[in-house]
C-alpha cells in the first residue's frame, strides 16, 4: 500500500514542484499503487513536432515525472529531494498527437537508489510507443554533529 495517495501527491507536487506543468500539457496523476504509478499528460500543441508526432523531450519528461510520482507514493514526502541519476528511453513507434499515458513500476528500492521502468502509450491506442528505464538517487538524512 502506498504511503501517499493520488490526492496527497497532487497537492504535494503543486505545492513544491508546480513548474513541472510548464512547457507541456498538464500532468495528471491518475493512479498509484504499491510500487506503481500512472500519469496522464494532456494534449498540448507544444508537445507536437512538425510532421504530427509527439516530441521525444515530451515523452522523456512524462517518463521521468512518472517515476518521481511512484517514488513519492511509495516512500512519502521525505523523498521530495530524490533526483534522477540516469534515464534511458527507447522510442518504439511514432505516437499520434493526443493525451499520453505513462505507467511506472519501481523495480528495486535500495537505501540510496531506486530503479524503475516506464511504459508510455498514446492514450488513444493500446500499443506501447516508448519504454524507459531510470535510476533515482534518494536524499540522505544528515545528522548534525554536536
Amino acid at each position: 500500500m502506498p504511503k501517499l495517495g493520488v490526492r496527497a501527491l497532487t497537492q504535494l507536487i503543486d505545492l513544491h514542484f508546480p513548474q513541472v506543468h510548464e512547457g507541456s500539457g498538464p500532468l495528471i496523476i491518475e493512479q498509484v499503487d504499491s510500487r506503481t504509478a500512472r500519469v496522464r499528460m494532456t494534449q498540448d500543441i507544444r508537445m507536437v513536432r512538425p510532421g504530427g508526432t509527439i516530441s521525444g523531450p515530451t515523452m522523456f519528461k512524462l517518463a521521468d515525472f512518472t517515476i518521481y510520482v511512484a517514488i513519492l507514493a511509495e516512500l512519502g514526502e521525505g523523498a521530495l529531494q530524490a533526483v534522477t541519476t540516469s534515464l534511458n528511453i527507447n522510442f518504439l513507434t511514432r505516437p499520434i498527437p493526443g493525451d499520453m499515458l505513462a505507467e511506472a513500476r519501481l523495480i528495486k528500492i535500495g537505501r540510496r537508489l531506486v530503479v524503475a521502468e516506464v511504459e508510455l502509450y498514446a492514450a488513444a491506442h493500446d500499443e506501447m510507443v516508448a519504454h524507459a528505464t531510470g535510476t533515482y538517487a534518494l536524499p540522505t538524512i544528515r545528522v548534525a554533529v554536536k
